[in-house]
């Protein structure tokens, strides 16, 4: 992710510039070089630390890759680079348990106008999963595949709204990002769009006493590392016997792992104790792919859980 900040001394911005193009070469000890001279004109410069961190990481130097994110992450609290995720992946003892808001935002803020187009190409089909797990679910209990609210938690640009619009009475998106939420709005497939939080959005829907029927959170969770707070706070927004279906990525050993990537992979027993935790109860966890990278399927579990 391209941050775009000065470090306050032209120089020293223009030394950052060459050293990205020569990362994107692949001259990596030239550019850690430029990188070096750059932070002696500006000691504080967040994306020098963090570009360096990334050469360093690339190049096998482990603990120089930790201090230098490290260095990145003092040099910008908000944390918009993700240099928090970086050291999560480096020092799994580090994982926080949300990734950072500000890095979220960035990152899908500076994603929204290619965000379509981009997940295609990775052949991404989370919304086509979820609907398809909810009208099998719907067909074995005998009831119609409609609800009459829904809640899309990280709607994006809004593929998740454009499946289940047919099925929603009352369809509520939020998102962290106005530029995502602009291209959702564009769509025309919500009732209401709100850029939040969404856990302070959660919290406020609960105050002003609003309930609903199914939520869902298609590859949001990537984001979250402890997902008992986050499906509790969300959870108490379900009307009783409501629905909750959501989608992680996954992998085969115990807990939460950072991955390349930067997004959080749960194991299937983790999945299973958050909902548990969450006073859910599980009606599927199921394995699944809702998209590819570098051409091969992401392991991943769709879970349906129901508010008792």
């Amino acid at each position: 992710m391209h941050l775009s900040l000065t470090s306050g001394n032209l120089i020293a911005d223009r030394r950052y510039q060459f050293a990205g193009e020569l990362k994107a070469r692949g001259e990596d000890a030239d550019a850690a070089d430029l990188l070096s001279q750059t932070l002696e004109l500006a000691p504080h410069f967040a994306p020098a630390w963090f570009m360096l961190g990334e050469l360093r990481l690339r190049g096998g130097e482990r603990a120089g890759a930790i201090e230098a994110f490290a260095r990145a992450r003092a040099a910008d609290p908000d944390d918009r680079l993700g240099a928090g995720l970086q050291l999560a992946r480096l020092e799994p003892a580090s994982a926080a348990g949300v990734a950072p808001g500000a890095y979220v935002r960035t990152l899908f803020d500076q994603y929204a106008q290619r965000f379509d187009r981009a997940i295609a190409r990775l052949g991404y089909r989370a919304p086509e999963l979820i609907c398809a797990a909810l009208a099998s679910l719907c067909q074995a209990r005998g009831v119609p595949f409609d609800f009459a609210s829904v809640l899309d938690v990280g709607c994006g640009t809004g593929l998740c709204g454009a499946a289940l619009r047919p099925h929603a009475g009352r369809l509520v998106g939020v998102d962290v990002s106005p530029p995502m939420l602009a291209q959702a709005r564009a769509k025309g497939h919500y009732d209401r769009l709100v850029a939040a939080d969404m856990l302070q959005f959660a919290v406020a829907e609960a105050r002003g006493r609003e309930r609903y029927h199914l939520i869902v959170a298609a590859d949001v969770f990537v984001y979250a590392a402890d997902l008992t707070p986050v499906l509790a706070v969300l959870a108490a927004l379900l009307h009783p016997g409501g629905l909750f279906t959501f989608s992680v990525e996954t992998h085969g050993g115990e807990g939460v792992v950072v991955g390349a990537g930067l997004r959080f992979s749960h194991a299937a027993e983790h999945v299973d104790a958050a909902v548990a935790n969450a006073n859910l109860h599980l009606l599927q966890l199921a394995a699944c792919a809702t998209r590819t990278e570098n051409t091969a399927p992401v392991a991943g579990l769709l879970a349906i859980a129901a508010k008792a």
